[in-house]
């Protein structure tokens, strides 16, 4: 559990950086941030989803967003990585505007890494082949050497013996660990969890747990959407509250999770107590 101050600030106008707290875990050469949000709203029709959020995330830094259904968490997420269009305000990655006609959408991708909520595998080709195929068509890399690179990242998650089986032969949890190699293949900077766990029976959950929180030790900068609390108190930096499109607190996770400031964030964590109460009960 990480103390002292949010690893990320928010932004209050786009171009002031007066207040904006830094992580002790980031080094003082990290001063640019490979994430920036500027004011960013997302709509659907009359529905604002992301209202005027702003954020900055460091290198090294992991980020953990928590929050109710509905409250934005997800749009986030893929407004980071361009499958989502903003509506307005800006979204940089490495220094690149998401979205901008100047800006390359594969070359965002291959920058950032995404895992879902459903492990959106291949079904027709094999683990290797699923982890293989960004990086060939993507980066150019010989099939040699991207089939060599596969075979280290399946040893890294565990699962070397099955790589020439099909998904449909593996487990949620085996299959969500295959998810995760295929997005380090690309070599990305920065890496999006999409509440990886949600779609998994809870006992594969620590599997996978437990290769992400092996990717926050070896300093890979993260964001992450979870309902897993201990996981959230383990490796954030900071942790991000959101309800009905904003963020409505931030903080180091031994202060939200112990006493948060409003009341939107209290009552959050009240009921996901209550609730993860009840689940020890069953």
């Amino acid at each position: 559990m990480t103390g002292g101050e949010p690893a990320s600030a928010r932004i209050s106008s786009p171009a002031g950086e007066r207040g904006m707290a830094r992580s002790d875990s980031v080094s003082a050469s990290a001063r640019l941030p490979i994430v920036l949000l500027e004011g960013v709203t997302k709509e659907f029709g009359s529905l604002r989803v992301l209202d005027s959020v702003g954020f900055r995330v460091f290198p090294g830094q992991r980020i953990v967003i928590i929050g109710p259904s509905g409250s934005g968490k997800s749009t986030l997420l893929r407004c980071i990585n361009g499958l989502e269009r903003v509506t307005s305000g800006r979204v940089i990655v490495d220094g690149m505007v998401v979205g901008d006609r100047g800006t390359p959408m594969v070359q965002v991708r291959s920058e950032v890494g995404m895992v879902f909520q459903q492990f959106n595998l291949f079904p027709h080709k094999t683990v290797v082949e699923n982890i293989t195929l960004g990086p060939v068509r993507v980066r150019g890399v010989s099939r040699k050497e991207a089939n060599r690179q596969a075979m280290e990242l399946l040893d890294r998650v565990g699962l070397p013996e099955k790589a020439h089986e099909y998904p449909i032969r593996l487990s949620g949890g085996q299959q969500q660990r295959v998810a995760i190699a295929r997005a380090l293949a690309m070599r990305p900077k920065v890496m999006l969890f999409d509440e990886p766990t949600s779609a998994l029976d809870p006992e594969l959950i620590g599997e996978v747990l437990e290769v992400m929180r092996e990717l926050a030790h070896e300093g890979m900068t993260m964001l992450v959407v979870t309902h897993e609390m201990a996981f959230a108190e383990d490796i954030a930096d900071t942790v991000l509250v959101m309800d009905q499109g904003q963020i409505v607190e931030e903080g180091p996770p031994s202060k939200i999770f112990n006493d948060p400031d409003t009341p939107r964030a209290r009552a959050f964590l009240s009921r996901l107590l209550e609730r993860s109460r009840r689940h020890e009960k069953v």
